[in-house]
């Protein structure tokens, strides 16, 4: 199933190839086979390549063939996307159950997801020849998607059926501050804030012990060190009027 094909039929738009190979892409599918599109030359069409947006390796492998039997050669399973339900044919089915199904398979298949055009959808004789019906759940007041967007959402759900991609997590900064950089940001905050007259020394109560333990619990990096003593700084160029509390 890691070489799903994507089978459009009839495609109008060159924007929509090109935006169905970046939807394939990013969800780690390659295989595209057009099947009789309206322009001949759509795969190379310069809205095409425009909306691929680096995923022209996806339309440069992708092929063009004249009938959807000639598309669907090799394939174990065909999925026909269709929103219209029909009263005879294969099973409507919902995709994300579906795939979860077929990659439970001990011997997984061949899967083909495919696509009618923008204007009619797929015919009824194209969704006869597959094995199920996908239906997106949407809301049922309007359901209109976008070729690629149908695409992305069927591409994503494969993808989280063979196991997904891993979050790529934000990496720590580093160059967290010692304890020695923030004894001196608390040192240089307490002589600002005393300045301000906001701090009586005399009575500091529990303040910088707080400030303390909020440092240490932010994790303060050097960076961030630097910005709050500049800020210290500018508050002690603050010219306190005279007998101000």
């Amino acid at each position: 199933m890691e070489s799903t094909r994507f089978v459009l039929i009839n495609t109008s738009h060159a924007g929509n190839v090109g935006a169905t190979a970046r939807a394939m892409k990013v969800m780690g599918f390659q295989d595209l086979v057009l099947v009789a599109p309206r322009f001949a030359d759509v795969l190379c069409h310069e809205e095409a390549v425009a909306m691929a947006s680096g995923a022209a390796d996806i339309l440069a492998r992708a092929r063009v063939v004249p009938t959807l039997a000639e598309a669907l050669d090799d394939v174990d399973f065909a999925c026909a996307t269709a929103m219209t339900p029909r009263d005879f044919g294969p099973p409507t089915r919902e995709p994300r159950a579906l795939f979860g199904e077929l990659a439970a398979r001990e011997a997984a298949p061949r899967l083909a997801l495919v696509f009618g055009s923008e204007r009619y959808g797929m015919s009824n004789e194209d969704v006869y020849r597959c094995h199920a019906v996908l239906s997106i759940p949407t809301h049922p007041d309007y359901g209109s998607l976008n070729l690629a967007q149908a695409v992305q959402l069927l591409a994503y759900d494969l993808r989280q059926a063979l196991g997904g991609f891993g979050v790529q997590a934000r990496t720590p900064d580093p160059q967290l501050a010692d304890a020695r950089a923030v004894q001196g940001l608390l040192d240089h905050l307490q002589a600002a804030l005393v300045h301000i007259d906001y701090l009586d020394p005399a009575a500091p109560k529990k303040l910088m012990p707080r400030l303390n333990q909020l440092f240490n619990r932010a994790g303060l990096t050097n960076e961030e060190i630097h910005i709050l003593r500049g800020i210290a700084r500018q508050m002690q160029k603050t010219v306190v009027p005279a007998g101000s509390k």
